[in-house]
């Protein structure tokens, strides 16, 4: 593995993180209804979570050699419940699949290993709440349906 590859793949990873931090802060902030209580204090949550990879990973790149990116991708956003549960399982499975294959680059490198499977752990964890989130529910179906009746 080189320096540059990891640090270029990082980069990407990061811009995935800021994106996390904008997505998930715009679901807390546009969030409406009987569960917004709940699923804003979620988002914001995620959002931090999100912020704190950030951190790690910029630092890592500057570690490295690099220089940590700046900007971030699209954000999806919605009103309807279910589908912003939708866009944030697609966006942890995204972050699974992204530190995945960074764990692949950093074979042999043992600290570096560690370090990306601790964030890992994080985003599986993500991935496994919001699947548990989206599996059929009262709670689920009385949001998605609340959110219908409003847009």
């Amino acid at each position: 593995m080189s320096n540059q590859a990891m640090i270029d793949h990082l980069n990407e990873i990061l811009k995935h993180e800021w994106t996390g931090v904008a997505q998930y802060s715009q679901a807390s902030f546009i969030c409406e209804g009987i569960w917004r209580e709940v699923y804003a204090e979620k988002f914001i949550g995620d959002a931090k979570e999100s912020f704190g990879h950030a951190q790690k990973i910029g630092d890592k790149i500057v570690a490295l050699g690099g220089v940590p990116v700046a900007t971030r991708n699209e954000i999806k956003q919605s009103r309807n419940l279910r589908e912003v549960l939708e866009f944030s399982l697609a966006f942890e499975s995204k972050a699974v699949e992204m530190y995945t294959k960074a764990l692949e680059m950093a074979e042999g490198d043992r600290p570096l290993t560690v370090f990306l499977e601790d964030i890992l752990i994080e985003e599986q964890e993500g991935v496994e709440e919001y699947t548990k989130l989206l599996r059929n529910s009262e709670a689920t179906a009385a949001g998605s349906a609340s959110s219908e009746k409003t847009a």
